[in-house]
């Protein structure tokens, strides 16, 4: 976001003096706070006002604190904390087994108070947030669907495969492993005028020079052919630069001559297809090592697209988990469960270097961990060896999320620090002292 969340409270308590105490002391803390009387007002008033938190006293003249909380959606109201100066341990833990977030004694600790009730807002709002998330993943289609995501980098990449689609010009596509250039060549594929024809995607990498003969051109009448099968549809070559020299220049051949001569003998026969060829390298670094032919690289960079890592798209990191969970949880017959604040934030500590690939590994270990009742998504991220990057602590993890959101606040606004302070919803002191404590260099950002 880039204007920070404000907290909405509605107050309920009937003596006055607690009511404006407690109001002096949430508004010195950046709270929206709505004040009633009675339970009844706030029931009326929670429609409209859709506060993150309700904080109600326990005896109150008609409805007590007890029955608002009983009144409450527990599926879609804010959470409930009560306070009360008449309270007892069972009747706590009688509030607590009735769904309210927490029980505060009176007289309060106004730092321990704040606390919980901001504890109970971010966890409101991140359940809203993934209401929405799972909310709009019903109702996308088509290429929305397929290439995922609400950054910039995303829009831009579906315009542009909604462009070329259209086209029969080979398409080379660049990006590290685990950006889904599969995933984009089969979109390329699917919305293009030859969809209902065959996608046939061919490893470079495991081509081998006694066979590919063979392989790629067939027997008597081209029967096996892996290139005839593509005929009418699309020819995807993976990994293009890891292709060994003499099968290049047979690969080069057929894509200009549009036609293969059977190993058996016989007539050639025509090819129609388009070419989607792809890679995790330069492929101009792998022309000037030689792995490359400068021949075969023109005739498939016609266009090129290059794929965002999932480190310049963080902003749909949530999104894309939650699609991920929702459909492993399909596949396992396990319902989803809820992300908490740990979850996201071992999420954006990460660096992915695997990319959407690992992303999606991840997700499927969180379903296969819910199955069982237990797991985190840091758990589910250590299981792999190449996650020795997850931060061990709750501690570390947010101090690496702390770091990277002011260090993206700085350079988005040009080193501007009231700017800075304003976007990330904290105070100009605040912000000096957290740049100190997490030992950002200003300078070095800009």
């Amino acid at each position: 976001m880039s204007r920070a969340h404000i907290r909405t409270i509605l107050l309920v308590d009937d003596d006055r003096s607690m009511r404006e105490s407690l109001i002096d002391l949430l508004k010195a803390d950046g709270w929206c706070v709505e004040a009633v009387s009675r339970a009844e007002r706030a029931t009326e008033k929670l429609p409209a006002l859709q506060p993150d938190v309700i904080l109600s006293d326990v005896r109150m003249p008609g409805m007590s604190g007890l029955e608002l909380l009983a009144s409450l959606a527990p599926d879609i109201s804010p959470p409930l904390v009560l306070i009360s100066a008449h309270g007892d341990i069972p009747m706590a833990v009688k509030a607590m087994q009735d769904g309210a977030y927490s029980f505060v004694e009176k007289p309060y600790e106004p730092r321990r108070l704040l606390t919980i009730l901001r504890h109970a807002a971010d966890q409101h709002l991140m359940k809203r947030t993934n209401e929405r998330l799972k909310a709009r993943l019903m109702r996308l289609s088509g290429i929305d669907r397929v290439l995922l995501g609400e950054t910039s980098e995303t829009r831009a990449l579906r315009e542009d495969v909604l462009d070329l689609a259209e086209s029969d010009a080979p398409v080379l596509l660049l990006g590290e492993t685990g950006t889904g250039k599969e995933l984009v060549a089969r979109a390329l594929h699917d919305l293009s005028p030859d969809g209902d024809g065959p996608f046939v995607a061919l490893n470079c990498a495991a081509f081998s020079v006694d066979s590919f003969e063979t392989e790629m051109f067939g027997g008597k009448a081209g029967q096996g052919s892996r290139l005839l099968a593509a005929n009418g549809g699309t020819l995807f070559l993976d990994e293009i630069c890891s292709c060994p020299l003499p099968v290049q220049a047979k690969l080069l051949r057929v894509i200009e001559d549009k036609q293969i001569f059977p190993t058996a003998g016989g007539p050639a026969i025509p090819l129609a297809f388009r070419v989607v060829s792809a890679t995790n390298e330069d492929p101009e670094q792998a022309v000037l090592d030689g792995r490359l032919r400068r021949d075969l690289l023109f005739r498939l960079n016609t266009m090129m697209l290059s794929l965002p890592t999932l480190r310049q798209r963080r902003d749909d990191l949530l999104l894309l988990f939650t699609h991920f969970m929702q459909e492993f949880g399909r596949v396992y017959e396990t319902t989803p469960p809820s992300m908490t604040q740990e979850d996201i934030t071992a999420l954006m500590a990460h660096d992915w270097p695997g990319n959407v690939r690992e992303l999606r590994n991840v997700a499927e270990r969180r379903i296969l961990a819910a199955r069982r009742g237990a797991g985190s998504v840091a758990q589910a991220m250590r299981i792999d060896p190449v996650h020795d990057d997850v931060p061990d602590t709750l501690r570390e993890a947010v101090a690496s999320f702390e770091r990277e959101l002011i260090a993206k606040a700085i350079k988005a606004h040009e080193g501007r620090m009231d700017a800075v302070a304003e976007a990330l919803g904290i105070g100009r002191r605040t912000l000096n002292e957290k740049i100190v404590k997490l030992a950002l260099d200003k300078d070095a950002l800009l």
